[in-house]
C-alpha cells in the first residue's frame, strides 16, 4: 500500500517535472535566438575593432581610468556593453578580449550591477523611482564595487575567455575564422544555460513556489532595511529579474498593497542586487566565482538601502528641528 503510494506519488511529480522541462524548450530555444541575435554581431564587432586598432585608440584615454580598477583600458568596450545592451551581450563581448580570471570577475561585477541600464531604469521609473537617479546609482556603484574588489581579490592569473593571449590574428580571414570557431561554443553554451533557468522557472510556476518560498524570507528584509511585506518582491526580483519584479510591483501598487514609497525603497535594493540567481550562474558557468559576486552585490545592497535611511533621518531630524 505504502509503496503504491510512493510509487504514485513519484509517477506524479515525474510526469510534472518532465511537463516543465517540455516547456522550457520552446520557450529557451526562443531565448536563445534572440540573444544569439545581440550576442553574435556583438561579438564580431569586437573582434573586427580590435583587428582595425579601434579598441587601442581608446584604451590610451581610457586606461588611466580604469587603471584604477584593475582592469585595462580596453575592457571599457565590455563594460559600456553590457551597461548599455544586456548582459548576455557584455559576455559576447567579454569573451573575445584576452583577460585574466582576476580581470573578468571584476568586470562581472560590474555588468552585475549595471546592465541594460535604459530598459530597467525606465521599468524602474514606472513604480516610482527616479529614471536619472537610478542610473546615477548604478553607474557610481559598479565603478565603488570594482574598486573595493580590485583592492580585496586575490591575484588570480588564469586565463580568460575564448581568445588566447598573444595570439592575434594575421589576416581578416583568420578573424573571421576565429570568430565562427569562438560563435558555436557561445551558442552552445547560451543554449544549456537559458534552457536551465528556463526548466528553473518552469518548475516554480508549476508548482506556484515563489509566493511560498517568500514567507520565510520576511525576517531577512528587516536586516536589509525593507519593509517585511517586501519579501515577495525581493524574491521576484533576484530570480527573475527587475523587469519582471516591477511587473508584479506596479501591480501591488495599482491594488493597493504597497505604496510608491515601499516600492521605491525595494527598487534601491534591487538596484544593486537583482537577478542573482540568473546573474550568478551565467557567470559561474563560465568560471567566475560566485562567492565574490554574491558577497559583494549583498553588502552594498545593505550600505546603500542604510546610507539612503541614514540620510532621511537626519534631514528629518534637521527639518524638525
Amino acid at each position: 500500500m505504502n509503496m503504491s503510494f510512493f510509487t504514485l506519488r513519484f509517477r506524479r511529480h515525474s510526469v510534472r517535472f518532465l511537463r516543465a522541462m517540455h516547456r522550457a524548450i520552446p520557450k529557451g530555444w526562443k531565448t536563445t535566438l534572440w540573444l544569439l541575435e545581440i550576442m553574435l554581431p556583438i561579438s564580431l564587432a569586437v573582434m573586427l575593432l580590435r583587428y582595425f586598432g579601434v579598441i587601442d585608440f581608446l584604451a590610451i584615454y581610457l586606461d588611466p581610468v580604469f587603471r584604477h580598477i584593475g582592469l585595462p583600458g580596453s575592457s571599457s568596450v565590455v563594460f559600456l556593453t553590457g551597461a548599455f545592451v544586456t548582459t548576455y551581450a557584455g559576455i559576447a563581448a567579454m569573451l573575445s578580449f584576452a583577460l585574466t580570471l582576476r580581470q573578468a570577475t571584476i568586470l562581472a561585477l560590474m555588468m552585475c550591477l549595471c546592465h541594460a541600464l535604459p530598459m530597467e531604469c525606465a521599468v524602474t521609473h514606472r513604480t516610482g523611482s527616479s529614471f536619472f537617479g537610478m542610473m546615477v546609482l548604478r553607474l557610481f556603484m559598479a565603478f565603488v564595487c570594482a574598486f573595493l574588489l580590485n583592492l580585496i581579490l586575490p591575484a588570480y592569473s588564469e586565463s580568460f575567455g575564448m581568445v588566447q593571449d598573444g595570439v592575434e590574428a594575421t589576416s581578416l580571414g583568420e578573424v573571421l575564422l576565429d570568430w565562427l570557431n569562438a560563435s558555436w561554443r557561445m551558442a552552445l553554451l547560451v543554449f544549456t544555460i537559458v534552457y536551465l533557468l528556463m526548466v528553473v522557472q518552469s518548475l516554480l510556476e508549476e508548482y506556484d513556489l515563489i509566493r511560498p518560498l517568500s514567507r520565510p524570507l520576511r525576517p531577512l528584509m528587516s536586516l536589509f532595511g525593507l519593509p517585511r511585506d517586501a519579501a515577495y518582491l525581493w524574491l521576484v526580483g533576484n530570480v527573475l529579474g527587475i523587469s519582471y519584479g516591477a511587473a508584479v510591483m506596479f501591480d501591488l501598487i495599482n491594488s493597493g498593497k504597497i505604496t510608491k514609497e515601499e516600492a521605491n525603497e525595494v527598487n534601491f535594493h534591487l538596484a544593486m542586487n537583482h537577478s542573482l540567481i540568473e546573474d550568478t550562474s551565467v557567470f559561474a558557468a563560465i568560471g567566475i566565482g560566485a562567492g565574490w559576486i554574491v558577497g559583494v552585490r549583498l553588502f552594498f545592497a545593505l550600505v546603500v538601502v542604510w546610507s539612503r535611511r541614514l540620510c532621511r533621518r537626519c534631514i528629518s531630524v534637521v527639518s524638525n528641528g
